[in-house]
């Protein structure tokens, strides 16, 4: 008998999150699944590593009436991703790492800033692939979780892992980002995307500090248009199709530039 697959679930919005819920619940037909995540919040946390005490905490996680093995982690969406390997599969390698379902989608040049991302490349630096799932909604939900529809994100997330757990991938395609317009549907198209190179939020100073310090708050909201961006874009296909963006990521983030002109620019008198 051909052993089931072992599929870690992170998140970088804590793992008390709806979105972590429905994540599991879109992989649980597809093999064995093992939960770590973010004690607290997470969101925009990239690939960081900051301090963490290190203790795994078993969390209490029941979907659709079966209980998941989960665990907490003081530290980052990263560190949580290392410490399921290395730790909680470390006799049993993950085939596949899923994050997410992330509140708010993740576009154009902030990918980079993305906790839920971040996990994914995380996993894909120690050999696994990884499947990054976003869902579009209220700003005033990412960090606040609210009321959501997860049903389209829950049938992409389980077709998206369904083929990472049975197919070989292209190389350098290490990572697979995937952008839920709200009110998608699971009879929603998708479309193969580059990543934009233009921001998707504008951050701004939604407050100045009247107290005598230096600085203030800073905000964001959506600051780009789609005649602004690539039409071959995630951020062109989300906002004007209002189709799931699949973006493959590559954990190379080598230039693509013509090694000859580079060097003359840079040999240059």
């Amino acid at each position: 008998m051909k052993p089931r697959r072992l599929i870690l679930v992170t998140n970088d919005d804590g793992v008390h999150s709806p979105g972590l819920r429905a994540a599991v619940a879109a992989v649980l037909p597809l093999g064995d699944v093992v939960v770590v995540a973010p004690q607290e919040q997470q969101t925009s946390m990239s690939r960081s590593l900051p301090p963490t005490d290190g203790v795994l905490r078993p969390v209490a996680l029941q979907v659709h009436g079966v209980d998941v093995p989960a665990y907490a982690l003081r530290g980052s969406p990263a560190y949580a991703v290392i410490y399921g390997i290395l730790w909680l599969a470390r006799e049993r390698r993950p085939d596949l790492v899923v994050s997410g379902i992330n509140y708010g989608e993740n576009l154009g040049s902030g990918t980079t800033i993305s906790g839920t991302v971040g996990a994914a490349f995380q996993a894909a630096a120690m050999g696994v692939p990884g499947l990054a799932v976003s869902l579009e909604t209220d700003p005033a939900y990412h960090f606040h979780h609210g009321e959501t529809d997860w049903h389209a994100a829950i049938h992409f997330t389980r077709y998206f892992a369904q083929r990472l757990l049975t197919r070989e991938l292209p190389f350098d395609v290490d990572v697979l980002k995937v952008d839920v317009p709200q009110h998608a549907t699971p009879d929603t198209p998708w479309r193969l995307t580059r990543q934009s190179r233009h921001a998707y939020y504008a951050n701004f100073l939604s407050e100045v500090f009247q107290d005598g310090r230096l600085g203030g708050k800073i905000d964001y909201h959506v600051g780009v248009q789609p005649d602004q961006v690539e039409p071959d874009s995630d951020i062109y296909a989300f906002l004007e199709e209002r189709v799931v963006s699949v973006t493959p990521l590559s954990i190379d983030c080598t230039a693509r530039v013509n090694f000859d002109e580079l060097r003359a620019v840079l040999e240059a008198p």
